[in-house]
């Protein structure tokens, strides 16, 4: 009783209102919380959780980070120069267009921390990404989420740009669109968000998230930095995360218009990217054959989901990502925590609406047959 009591009146309870109220985002189950659980070995447990890329980085990369770490004593480089100049030079942008984050999320939290306050709005759409509505909360700015594409919509569940634009009012400051969107798998055209982006007020801040931008390029989905010189209220975010397989050591960056950027950094940590992580993304950058061996898996990994998924009576929606959004046509918790008795991690989506589904990661082929098979026995279950 004394600890509720100190809780509900300590001085956690001094945070701000919009803080207090947030839920925090949760993160897909670690291989090593579900070996505690369940007693499983490590290496007997199959994640598909996270959307991590299972060939891993790059030897490039691997071996910048085991060099780098003999300068582990020193703080890194805060402004990232070498970093910042490769990635000038692979956009053919100036470096005072690029920020550094730790990760593409901690750009996320930057942009809403120089553009929201109180009174301000931003809009997103209906089943994106969690954590855009965290950073809109956290600084209490007002949501405006735009309904999404209905579910029997070409397109299920994904962003109606023209219902986004709706929803742009004289407060607006952010929009955020995600391209594709996780965790739907879905994508906006070229032709798409070109008419938004020219009929968007030029004061409003458009985010571009193309996290998942490697596994994109079979479909009609646009590289957001060919127009980074024509919209100058365009930001596009992406990161190293996800093809490139260094989600542990956290690098995602920003390219804008230099006034923006120069916003971004008046908020940014001054050592937000870590030594490891400015080597590791920048040889990783040198490895052309990395996306593209990442972007094969995922092909090869989506023809054996395309063919196998179906005949257990699932559904499967387009996805333009290295993941599935599956219909389960139920309790998609349910499936989610019998799958866990298999050695199985995948994603439950309820907190996006979507309760009935799973998303996916697509991994190896050994790992896609162990959820393969798991499925048909948890279903048959």
């Amino acid at each position: 009783m004394k600890v509720a009591q100190a809780a509900a009146g300590g001085p956690g309870s001094r945070a701000t209102p919009a803080v207090r109220a947030l839920a925090p985002y949760v993160i897909g189950k670690p291989i090593s919380e579900l070996a505690r659980e369940l007693g499983f070995a490590e290496e007997q447990i199959v994640k598909l959780a996270s959307n991590e890329n299972p060939l891993g980085p790059s030897e490039l990369a691997l071996q910048a980070m085991r060099e780098a770490l003999s300068q582990a004593w020193l703080y890194p480089d805060g402004n990232g120069h070498d970093l910042k100049a490769a990635l000038a030079r692979r956009h053919g942008v100036a470096a005072a267009q690029v920020t550094l984050g730790n990760g593409s999320n901690d750009l996320l939290v930057l942009l809403a921390e120089s553009f929201l306050a109180p009174g301000a709005s931003a809009v997103y759409s209906q089943y994106a990404f969690a954590i855009y509505g965290i950073v809109v909360q956290a600084t209490g700015a007002r949501h405006r989420v735009a309904p999404a594409y209905h579910a029997s919509h070409s397109m299920p569940y994904g962003h109606d740009l023209e219902a986004m634009r709706a929803a742009i009012d004289a407060d607006t400051r952010l929009v955020y669109i995600a391209n594709p969107n996780n965790p739907t798998g879905t994508w906006n055209t070229a032709a798409q968000l070109r008419a938004f982006l020219e009929r968007a007020p030029a004061e409003v801040i458009v985010v571009l998230d193309e996290a998942y931008f490697e596994y994109s390029r079979g479909f009609d989905c646009p590289d957001g930095m060919s127009l980074i010189g024509e919209f100058p209220n365009l930001v596009v975010l992406r990161t190293f995360s996800k093809a490139h397989a260094l989600a542990g050591v956290r690098v995602g960056y920003a390219v804008s218009d230099p006034g923006v950027a120069d916003m971004l950094n008046r908020v940014r940590q001054p050592f937000n990217v870590g030594t490891p992580g400015l080597a590791g993304a920048q040889a990783s950058l040198l490895d052309e054959q990395q996306p593209r061996r990442a972007l094969r898996l995922v092909e090869e990994g989506m023809t054996q989901f395309t063919a196998e998924l179906p005949r257990l009576g699932l559904k499967l929606h387009p996805s333009a990502g290295n993941f599935v959004l599956v219909d389960v046509g139920g309790n998609a918790q349910l499936v989610y925590e019998r799958l866990l008795r298999h050695g199985v991690i995948v994603r439950p989506v309820a907190g996006y609406g979507l309760p009935s589904a799973l998303r996916i990661t697509i991994g190896t082929a050994e790992q896609n047959e162990r959820l393969i098979a798991a499925l048909a026995a948890v279903l048959r279950g």
